[in-house]
C-alpha cells in the first residue's frame, strides 16, 4: 500500500501540500519553543550567588509577538483550508457519478451509471478525467479510502457520499476499509486499476457484455451445478438466470486479480479451498458451506474460473 504522502491524483496532491505545510509550520513552532527552553535555562539558571534574576514584569511588543505571530499562523492556516476544501468538494447539486460504491461485509460492489456493468473489488477507473466517486452502504458503516487518493469517503446506509478523484498515471492503487465494520474488516481492501482512457473504453466495453457459455464438460457440468444450487439466488450472472444480488457479481470473476475482496489470489486452487470451506478461509463470511463432493467442487471451479 502507497504512502498517504504518494499522490495518485490532484486532489491528494493538494491535501498533501497542505499537510506539509501544517508539518513545516508544527516543526517551526517546536524548535522555536525548544531554543527558547534551552536559553531560558541556561540564562537564567541558578548560579549559586545568591542573586534574584532580573524579574519583568511587562513586556509590550513580546506580548504583541506572542499575540500577533499564532493569530496571523491560525489566519494563514484557515484561509489555506478553505481554498483545499472548495476545491476538492463535490458541488452542489445531483451530478452522475463515474462509478457508484456499495460497502458489503464484507466487499465492495461497484456499479457504472449509464451501462450494465457490475463488479466488485477491483474498481476499474480512467485517468485524466475528474471523477465523481458516488458511495453508500448496504448494511453497516464502512469507509472508502485508498491513501494515493488522498480523501476518505464515510459509506453509510441510506446516505451518498461523494469525492472526487483526477488520476494522474496508469497503476494499480490500493487501500481498505478504515471504519470498524465487523470481523473481517481487515480483509475489506480495495484495488483500484487505472487505465488510459483507450484502455478503459475496452475495459466497459468487454465488462458490460454477459458471460460466455463455458467451453468444456467439466465447466459445463459446474455451470449447471451453480444454476441448481442457492449459488444462483445470491450471486448474479449476466446471460445467464442467476440473478442474485447478495453477493458479488460474478459475471467476469476469472478476470480478477484477487478473490474475497484481496485475502487471496485468485487462481483455481485458491477457489477451490475457498467453495470446500468458505469459513475456514474467511470466518464470518455470509458465504454458507454446501457439502459439495470434490468432483462437483472441481466442477464449480472450472465453470467460475472460464467467467472472463
Amino acid at each position: 500500500m502507497r504512502s498517504i504522502f504518494s499522490s495518485a491524483t490532484q486532489e491528494a496532491e493538494r491535501l498533501h501540500r497542505l499537510d506539509t505545510y501544517f508539518i513545516i509550520a508544527a516543526l517551526a513552532v517546536l524548535l522555536l519553543v525548544a531554543a527558547l527552553t534551552v536559553y531560558y535555562a541556561i540564562k537564567y539558571r541558578d548560579k549559586g550567588d545568591g542573586v534574584e534574576p532580573e524579574q519583568t514584569s511587562s513586556n509590550l511588543k513580546l506580548e504583541a509577538a506572542m499575540l500577533v505571530g499564532p493569530t496571523l499562523l491560525v489566519a494563514a492556516f484557515f484561509f489555506l483550508t478553505i481554498r483545499t476544501t472548495q476545491a476538492i468538494l463535490p458541488p452542489a447539486g445531483r451530478l452522475v457519478p463515474a462509478v457508484r460504491i456499495v460497502g458489503h461485509q464484507w466487499w465492495w460492489e461497484a456499479t457504472y451509471p449509464g451501462t450494465n456493468v457490475v463488479t466488485a473489488n477491483e474498481i476499474h477507473l480512467p485517468v485524466g478525467q475528474r471523477l465523481l466517486i458516488e458511495g453508500t452502504s448496504a448494511d453497516v458503516i464502512h469507509d472508502w479510502w485508498l491513501p494515493a487518493f488522498g480523501e476518505k469517503m464515510d459509506v453509510i446506509p441510506g446516505r451518498l457520499n461523494h469525492v472526487w478523484a483526477t488520476i494522474r498515471a496508469p497503476g494499480v492503487y490500493e487501500g481498505a476499509c478504515n471504519e470498524f465494520c465487523g470481523q473481517q474488516h481487515a480483509w475489506m481492501r480495495i484495488r483500484v486499476v487505472a487505465h488510459t482512457p483507450a484502455d478503459y473504453a475496452r475495459w466497459l466495453a468487454a465488462a458490460g457484455q454477459p458471460a460466455a457459455p463455458p467451453t468444456g464438460a467439466l465447466a459445463q457440468a459446474g455451470g449447471a451445478l451453480f444454476a441448481h444450487y442457492a449459488c444462483s439466488s445470491c450471486h448474479q450472472i449476466r446471460g445467464t438466470a442467476a440473478h442474485g444480488h447478495q453477493g458479488p457479481d460474478l459475471t467476469h470473476f476469472g478476470s480478477r486479480r484477487t478473490m474475497l475482496a484481496g485475502l487471496l489470489e485468485n487462481n483455481p486452487d485458491n477457489l477451490s479451498r475457498w467453495l470446500t470451506d468458505p469459513q475456514a478461509i474467511k470466518p464470518g463470511a455470509h458465504m454458507p458451506r454446501f457439502i459439495f463432493g470434490r468432483d462437483s467442487i472441481r466442477a464449480l471451479t472450472a465453470y467460475l474460473t472460464q467467467l472472463k
